[in-house]
């Protein structure tokens, strides 16, 4: 029986040590500072609301457990509805949003989000949660001896609902169903989930290998492609360099012939020659 009770949380008593920690340091500063002991008795009367104040627990925190209940209760049910994907991921976030911030948080809530996540199929996440509140003998309410602020609050929500069901119908009807959920279909939607765990993990080690070989096709496409463009660029230089070539001797034929042409420019006609010669030859 003491293994099925569940331990007080020291964590509660360790924040209160390091609230009079932190008082008493600062109430010895003070004093040393010539300040009387009147001002700091009322520092620490003051300090000591402040903490009580912000230590309550949030009644919207609260009440957003029993707002997780009615979502996870409309999705659990059994009808002809059709449920968008982000509508149950909102509430599993809502769940796990629950499970992080409240300390001691009721086996209920923990196998409300299991069974959302099996009706997702994340069956590894539904084991997590679902195992918790089946297999776990820690999970039973009966052994939440030393409740926290939160989970005190909880209960008295909750009991106030049981017995006037009419101020919170819906919240009423949705832990009933939820409950009687848990009681008779808690077990078989664990072997469930354990079932079709092994499909998942081969059908994520399918899309896994699909992405890499994905992968592995594109890189074989980029190297081809560059190969492609290698050689396409290797064939188009010796055009080049015979292009270049071709122009550069027309350039120089034509340089040539030029020169050729201004070498026999200054020369004399034929015709003025012979009559030089002509001229020459009469005198």
């Amino acid at each position: 029986m003491a293994n099925k009770l569940q331990k007080k949380d020291t964590f509660a008593l360790k924040e209160k040590t390091q609230y009079a920690l932190t008082f008493g340091v600062i109430a010895t500063m003070l004093v040393v500072a010539g300040f009387p002991m009147v001002v700091v008795f009322f520092f620490g009367v003051f300090a000591y609301f402040l903490w009580k104040t912000f230590s309550q627990p949030s009644q919207k925190g609260i009440r957003e457990v029993f707002e997780f209940y009615l979502a996870a209760n409309e999705i659990l049910r059994d009808d002809d509805r059709k449920w968008f994907g982000f509508e149950v991921q909102n509430a599993i976030n809502q769940g796990e949003s629950i499970l992080q911030r409240m300390h001691g948080a009721p086996p209920l809530v923990y196998f409300s989000l299991g069974a959302l996540y099996a009706k997702i199929g994340d069956h590894a996440s539904a084991i997590s949660h679902l195992a918790y509140v089946v297999e776990n003998e820690n999970a039973d309410e009966s052994t939440y001896l030393h409740p926290s602020k939160d989970l005190r609050e909880y209960v008295r929500l909750l009991r106030k609902i049981e017995r006037d069901p009419k101020e919170a119908p819906q919240n009423a009807s949705a832990i009933r169903t939820l409950e009687r959920l848990r009681k008779n279909k808690g077990t078989m939607l664990l072997e469930e989930s354990r079932a079709k765990a092994p499909d998942e993990e081969v059908r994520t080690r399918k899309i896994a290998d699909k992405l890499s070989a994905g992968k592995d096709s594109e890189t074989e496409n980029e190297r081809v492609l560059r190969t492609v463009t290698e050689t396409g660029m290797n064939e188009r230089e010796p055009e080049a360099r015979n292009g270049t070539s071709q122009q550069a001797g027309r350039k120089s034929r034509f340089a040539r012939k030029r020169s050729d042409e201004e070498e026999f420019s200054d020369r004399k006609p034929i015709t003025e020659v012979l009559h030089d010669i002509y001229d020459k030859n009469v005198q």
